[in-house]
């Protein structure tokens, strides 16, 4: 068998991109945060991680030009060896305040953080167990750890318990989840996690990518739920609310620094370059000085799940600035992305495995800075479109 016999009988994505439905890899000629621009037509972005509105920020862009002209485009080198500034320092230094931790490690993206923290912990012998729901890159850090992982029902504690009571009480344990997960926008019951892994001798570890700048006043789901200070590990990173791109974890020092010594994500990769870094502080900072800006996108959040399940859509249990549109075949939602699109409304059509088979949805999020308007303007579309594709019923 030849190895590339794979690529040559992958046809699926072909299929559509014929079909004129194809939604991914769709190059911007620019972007201004709520509205970007395809060639020669414009869109009300609803598909960004952008939050708070902070990737255009003056201040953030200020940052990053100025990081660039003192120290360069990059670091040329790992954490480990020359690729430490002081910058980075200082990051880590403010996020592990911010999140109420001891110390914080930065990784170059989002996802090594993730791969590097669980495979780093969890060792031959040890478990790790898992949401069913957990992003991806949680999966594969699961997989590249030498021990055994676990999965749970989506936010089912019940079966989280049943998991955890039918482990060997000597192995280590380490149980990871999404703050907000990614796609239904929903939050996981943390007290009960936390309740039970104390219960079980189990460690925890909580991926807030989509929570920081959202949940607790922007510190994260520990602080949604009262709980700063009693979450063993916070993860996050820099490519959402952050404004730039990287990720961090959180934790005891004693902890991170094992995990600095451990992580061959951040061993045997280049550190972000000073530009990332310095955007991530100003963006940091900006979130602090206007609280404002989180209470608007929870707001926003609100309305437009109220808005769209009045309309008659499926939203799922959402509960935060990531709403899905549940459409459940895949054709189907490419097509009403493809009409949502070419109306001038941009959302993220969403297929298995990032959600269960049958389960396909548009994903639709947003930004403190998103004007009225242009959430009613969403809204109007979104009306006529499902009325024309007979989505409403």
């Amino acid at each position: 068998m030849d190895l590339f016999d794979k690529c040559w009988g992958f046809t699926e994505a072909k299929r559509v991109q014929a079909a004129g439905f194809y939604p991914y890899f769709i190059p911007l000629s620019d972007s201004e945060g709520t509205q970007v621009t395809v060639g020669d037509h414009q869109l009300i972005m609803i598909g960004s991680n952008n939050y708070l509105g902070l990737a255009t920020h003056p201040r953030v862009r200020q940052a990053a030009i100025e990081a660039t002209q003192r120290y360069g485009a990059s670091c040329t080198g790992s954490r480990f060896l020359n690729g430490t500034l002081e910058l980075h320092l200082e990051l880590e230094q403010r996020l592990a305040e911010f999140v109420g931790a001891e110390a914080a490690l930065a990784f170059s993206t989002g996802y090594q953080t993730n791969v590097g923290t669980i495979s780093a912990l969890v060792g031959r012998d040890d478990f790790v167990v898992t949401d069913k729901d957990d992003h991806a890159s949680i999966v594969d850090g699961c997989r590249l750890a030498l021990g055994e992982m676990r999965r749970f029902r989506h936010n089912d504690m019940a079966h989280l318990e049943r998991v955890l009571a039918g482990l060997p009480e000597e192995a280590g344990k380490l149980v990871v989840v999404d703050g907000v997960f990614s796609m239904g926008g929903d939050i996981a019951p943390l007290p009960e996690i936390v309740s039970l892994c104390q219960k079980y001798g189990a460690r925890h570890m909580v991926d807030d990518a989509h929570s920081i700048g959202v949940l607790g006043e922007g510190r994260g789901t520990a602080a949604h739920f009262g709980l700063t200070g009693q979450v063993d590990l916070t993860m996050g990173t820099f490519s959402k609310s952050l404004a730039s791109l990287g990720g961090f974890i959180a934790g005891a020092a004693d902890v991170i620094h094992y995990i600095q010594h451990h992580a061959r994500s951040l061993i045997f990769s280049a550190s972000i370059p000073p530009a990332n870094a310095a955007a991530a502080l100003a963006a940091l900072e900006i979130m602090q000085e206007e609280p404002e800006r989180i209470a608007r996108v929870n707001q926003i959040g609100e309305y437009m799940r109220t808005e769209l399940r009045r309309l008659g859509f499926n939203v799922g249990a959402c509960e935060t600035p990531i709403v899905p549109v549940v459409i459940g075949d895949d054709m189907h939602t490419f097509i009403t992305w493809k009409a949502l699109y070419d109306a001038g409304v941009y959302t993220n059509a969403v297929i298995s495995p990032a959600v269960p088979s049958g389960s396909a949805l548009l994903r639709t999020s947003y930004m403190a800075t998103h004007t009225d308007e242009q959430l009613d303007r969403v809204l109007q579309v979104f009306a006529e479109v499902g009325r024309t594709l007979g989505l409403l019923g």
